[in-house]
């Protein structure tokens, strides 16, 4: 649709972005977590009003700055809750990953600590020997690079460089009790380069896409998947 400059904004390691809907007003959120070295202090996210087409340049509506509590992870995939009013934040480099929690609005400015909420080990989880091999085969099948939540809030999808996983949530259930649930497996096909998930807006399927230049953008129905 375009491209858009963030004024004041700095680039470390972009790795997600996410949009969301709150009082009316259309946002997108752009996840600053990436930490490969896993050294960094504080992560930040972008907030920003949805531009229009065409719009060069926005100013973020807000900024907010975290950290963990244990010290630094490394993390790509994030999902707004906007229900609850925080953000979801799924580690990568974790095995299993981990799911924490950062407030969507913050009271302050201060830098925020996370919440660690749990252990998200439904995700297929590699093998000793897949673990010892990973560097030399650049195989890393079960780690998260991005997570979405539908509209409706009932369906969560995260996808891995080994698959597509979609989870289902009931009434008055938590995420992180959903995504500790077998999810249902939508596509298992292995691409290194397997970087972003996204719904459509009547949560019947995906868009996926990767991490390389002229990249391409796949469209996946979520009825009539297999199990």
């Amino acid at each position: 649709m375009g491209r858009v400059k963030i004024s004041d904004a700095s680039n470390r390691d972009w790795e997600d972005i996410a949009s969301f809907t709150l009082d009316g007003v259309g946002y997108l959120l752009i996840a600053d977590i990436g930490d490969n070295d896993g050294k960094r202090k504080d992560v930040r996210l972008y907030i920003v009003e949805e531009p229009e087409p065409g719009k060069s340049k926005v100013d973020y509506a807000w900024r907010l700055d975290f950290e963990y509590p244990e010290g630094p992870r490394d993390a790509e995939a994030i999902a707004v809750d906007v229900e609850n009013q925080r953000v979801l934040v799924l580690t990568k480099r974790d095995i299993p990953a981990l799911l924490y929690s950062v407030p969507l609005v913050p009271d302050s400015k201060k830098r925020q600590v996370a919440a660690r909420l749990g252990v998200v080990d439904s995700l297929p989880q590699p093998t000793r020997s897949e673990i010892q091999f990973a560097a030399k085969t650049n195989t890393w099948h079960w780690q998260p690079t991005s997570m979405d939540i539908s509209d409706d809030g009932t369906q969560a999808v995260v996808l891995t460089y080994g698959g597509v996983y979609l989870y289902e949530r009931g009434p008055d259930q938590s995420w992180l009790t959903a995504l500790q649930r077998q999810p249902r497996v939508i596509s298992r096909t292995h691409n290194r380069q397997a970087e972003s998930v996204a719904f459509n807006a009547s949560g019947d399927a995906v868009f996926i896409t990767l991490e390389q230049r002229n990249a391409p953008l796949f469209r996946l129905p979520l009825n009539g998947a297999p199990e």
